[in-house]
């Protein structure tokens, strides 16, 4: 059951979901880096990879769920 979200879920989604985890991991590496080495502009420049991980999650989303729409429709 756990399995089945996943694998029917689109090609898009998936792409857009790893590339969220991708964009989200730079920007907290970035921001834990800065913030220990005391350089604020790693720091900031961190937090736009943070902002733009979460905006691609909540496109892949709205993606996920116009697709089971679309699903539900045909049944």
């Amino acid at each position: 059951m756990l399995n089945e979200f996943w694998e029917t879920s689109g090609r898009l989604y998936k792409i857009l979901v790893f590339s969220a985890m991708g964009a989200i991991a730079v920007g907290l590496v970035l921001t834990v880096v800065g913030a220990n080495a005391h350089d604020s502009t790693k720091t900031y420049v961190g937090l736009p990879f943070i902002g733009l991980g979460l905006i691609l999650h909540i496109v892949s989303l709205v993606i996920r769920g116009q697709h089971v729409r679309k699903n539900l429709r045909r049944k």
